[in-house]
């Protein structure tokens, strides 16, 4: 009989932080090997718990959540949403504009699927995170990569971005702060992609999960400030900034110029009609989250458990041999580079498996977030510092036996 296959448009789509390299980590623990996990951004398995009071909300609405809402949403998230953008700076923003999603990463989905076809192009950072470009390159587009320059704090540069423009370029992807460096975007930068993309007509999509979870005197732009003759796409939630990842409460704010976009934005709400609604008890946590104060400012302060645990990271790491790593402004990873002439690693996927295989420790490969070259892995700074150095000595450790001399 003929065999059963994948569907050709998965050609090419790659998400390395849920791939053979876990695929091995839980090999070992059905094996019965206890893994040190510092592969994803998952804030609950760390010891971060969630407001109380959004648990309380989402609690409290299961009795009347029981039905569909609105494929956009509930009116009064919705609302709650807009209200935060618009005491942001951003005008003309109204609950009509918002699409609450599963999480960031399904609206990421809805809108590349409303927006692409087959032979369009996404700008897109390298390196990203690689849900943008699998989701370009399943749509059948092409994701053409504009570099991030390590030795200016992985800062991109506008000139160079421009370029890379041609006349199939839909759209421009901006992650601010960044995922996986952590790089922080400076207001001017920020304007500048905006400028970018009104210039050449290009949809802005902000990727701005992160926004709160900033450092040292960081400051975070956001980017639909300054979009006023295109459109800007701002994407949400509340996964990182308010630890509650597993219940996938995440926003999409159109504003700019929507009228131009006006056939965009229908095929947007058909697919958001599709899949008929959002998680709806969790909806009900988004007004209580942006209305209370949240505790991720304390946490990010010096003192603070994010703030600590980057530091300590950064310097176990940077301790080592040939390790040298930028140190973030925002989010909650670290980007270290291995000194090619010291490791010289070929495929940084097999790497990270031996890596783990002898210590076990997982991390993520730096290709596997679409950089071009097999010297970096992305390193979740979630544990406590206990664990943390546990982890860097393993790692330093295996590094020792294997370095060039």
């Amino acid at each position: 009989m003929r065999p059963i296959t994948q569907s050709n448009r998965l050609v090419g789509v790659r998400y390395d932080v849920r791939g053979p390299i876990l695929e091995e980590a839980q090999r070992l623990e059905r094996e019965g090997h206890e893994i040190l996990k510092l592969n994803i951004g998952n804030p609950a398995p760390f010891g971060f718990e969630a407001p109380p009071e959004l648990a309380e909300a989402m609690s409290d609405a299961l009795a009347t959540a029981q039905g569909y809402s609105d494929s956009r949403g509930v009116l009064r998230s919705r609302e709650a949403v807009a209200k935060h953008y618009t005491e942001i700076g951003v005008t003309g923003i109204g609950p009509d504009d918002v699409y609450l999603g599963n999480g960031v990463s399904e609206l990421i989905s809805l809108v590349l699927q409303a927006l692409i076809s087959p032979g369009d192009e996404i700008l897109v950072p390298a390196p990203d995170y690689p849900l943008w470009t699998a989701q370009v390159t399943l749509q059948g587009a092409a994701a053409v990569h504009y570099p991030c320059d390590e030795a200016n704090g992985w800062m991109p540069d506008l000139d160079v971005i421009e370029t890379l423009i041609t006349p199939h370029t839909k759209g421009i992807v901006l992650i601010n702060p960044n995922n996986p460096t952590g790089a922080v975007y400076s207001p001017e930068l920020v304007r500048g992609f905006a400028a970018l993309a009104e210039r050449h007509g290009l949809v802005l999509m902000a990727d701005e999960i992160y926004d709160r979870i900033l450092y040292g005197g960081a400051t975070h732009e956001h980017a639909a400030l300054h979009v006023t003759d295109t459109l800007c796409l701002t994407f949400g939630g509340l996964s990182k900034s308010h630890r509650v990842a597993g219940y996938r409460s995440g926003w999409l704010v159109t504003s700019g110029d929507r009228a131009r976009a006006s056939d965009f934005l229908e095929g947007l709400t058909l697919l958001a009609n599709m899949r008929m609604c959002a998680n709806v008890p969790a909806q009900h946590a988004i007004p209580v989250a942006l209305e209370v104060e949240s505790s991720i400012d304390s946490l990010c302060a010096p003192g603070g458990r994010l703030f600590e645990q980057r530091i300590a990271a950064h310097s176990l790491l940077t301790d080592i041999p040939g390790v040298t790593c930028e140190l973030p402004g925002g989010a909650m990873y670290l980007f270290p580079r291995l000194d090619p002439e010291m490791y010289p690693i070929a495929d940084d996927q097999q790497f990270v498996i031996e890596l783990l295989r002898a210590t076990r420790v997982l991390v993520t490969n730096g290709r596997g977030f679409n950089l071009p070259t097999p010297d970096h892995l992305r390193f979740v700074t979630l544990p406590e510092v206990p664990v943390l150095s546990e982890a860097i000595e393993r790692i330093a450790g295996y590094l020792d036996e294997i370095r060039v001399a």
